[in-house]
């Protein structure tokens, strides 16, 4: 997960939302290909919930010689979020005035906070231009918070979220968060990394799991089958292997910092209602929905795309739910490749009309 991965400190100063202040912000970033002399061959890919930087281990169908993302053409860039694990600042930053890691004082940070984040590390990169944007859920919501806030975007691909997060994307975090916060080790936050909790974050991860994909897939995959002779059956096997899994690669504190972070997605605060605000962006965007995704269901995707100001809608057919924009990379492929050509096509012709 580390593999080609660059971890570098902000230069200027990260101000959160909410006022809280960060010296020499720790930022880890991957990218792949080359700049142009003009800097503005980039995509940005914007990772999920507890993904990272390294977006060809989870993005593999997408980054490569020939796909959307080609290294040959294009400078591909993907910054770890602010509240990841993954070498971003986080709860186990540790907070200058105390020597001792932030753990649960870590500040609230807002998707539009991450946005800002990675907007910091754009410009000391000195990043003109953004031909792409992409990414989805998580990923998603910090795509749309770009469009709207920075003019260096040419084109995105908003995949499986809507334009807020809503009462039951909500509920579905709470009761993730609850069951971490019932691990009888989590004593407030102030645990240690080598007696991290387990239970509660294992459990998080079971609901997750259920939400992400469909009964159709679990009915395909386990049916009523036995796992052993105890009685368990083959499903519960499954989310007790996914909720170790995660266990043992994440960190709980920051699984409650993100969670809250989509929490707060909501295009609407503080600047009008979402017609206002989305009837604005006037660059192409391509808004992909999954058929079975029962967390971010296609009509908020539909709602997104009927709001936006230049967007057209596809959909991804899948029995995987929302998990399947992480597996169906032929289809994503299929509808973001003619979307990004017609945009290049659309960049070259005015490039050759204004040299006339």
């Amino acid at each position: 997960m580390n593999q080609g991965i660059t971890k570098s400190n902000l230069e200027k100063q990260f101000i959160t939302e909410s006022g809280f202040r960060f010296d020499n912000a720790e930022i880890a970033y991957k990218t792949w290909g080359t700049l142009n002399d003009s800097r503005d061959n980039v995509i940005l890919i914007c990772h999920a919930l507890t993904g990272h930087a390294a977006a060809d281990e989870w993005f593999p169908g997408l980054i490569g010689e020939g796909r959307i993302a080609d290294p040959a053409k294009n400078f591909i860039l993907c910054i770890n979020v602010p509240g990841s694990c993954y070498g971003s600042i986080g709860p186990w930053t540790i907070n200058p005035e105390t020597g001792r890691p932030y753990k649960s004082s870590f500040p609230t940070i807002t998707i539009r906070d991450m946005v800002k984040f990675q907007q910091m590390l754009l410009d000391q990169l000195d990043i003109k231009g953004i031909e792409l944007i992409i990414g989805g859920s998580l990923g998603g919501m910090q795509a749309l918070e770009f469009i709207i806030t920075d003019n260096r975007i040419r084109s995105a691909a908003l995949i499986a979220m809507g334009k807020s997060h809503t009462p039951w994307a909500i509920g579905i975090s709470h009761a993730q968060r609850t069951a971490i916060f019932s691990d009888l080790k989590w004593n407030n936050g102030d645990y240690e990394k080598d007696d991290a909790p387990f239970q509660g974050i294992a459990a998080a991860r079971m609901m997750a799991m259920i939400t992400y994909r469909t009964p159709e897939d679990y009915n395909r995959k386990f049916g009523r089958k036995l796992q052993n002779e105890d009685g368990q059956f083959q499903v519960e096997s499954y989310l007790n292997y996914q909720g170790e899994k995660l266990a043992k690669r994440f960190d709980a504190l920051s699984y409650v910092s993100l969670t809250k972070s989509m929490d707060t997605h909501d295009v609407t605060r503080g600047r009008g209602s979402a017609e206002e605000v989305l009837k604005k962006i006037a660059i192409p965007v391509e808004v992909i929905g999954i058929n079975s995704d029962h967390l971010y269901p296609v009509y908020e995707q539909k709602e997104l795309a009927r709001l936006l100001g230049n967007a057209a809608y596809s959909e991804i057919t899948s029995d995987y739910g929302h998990d399947a924009f992480l597996i169906e990379f032929e289809q994503l492929n299929k509808i973001i490749e003619p979307f990004l050509k017609k945009q290049r096509n659309r960049s070259k012709y005015y490039d050759t009309v204004k040299s006339l």
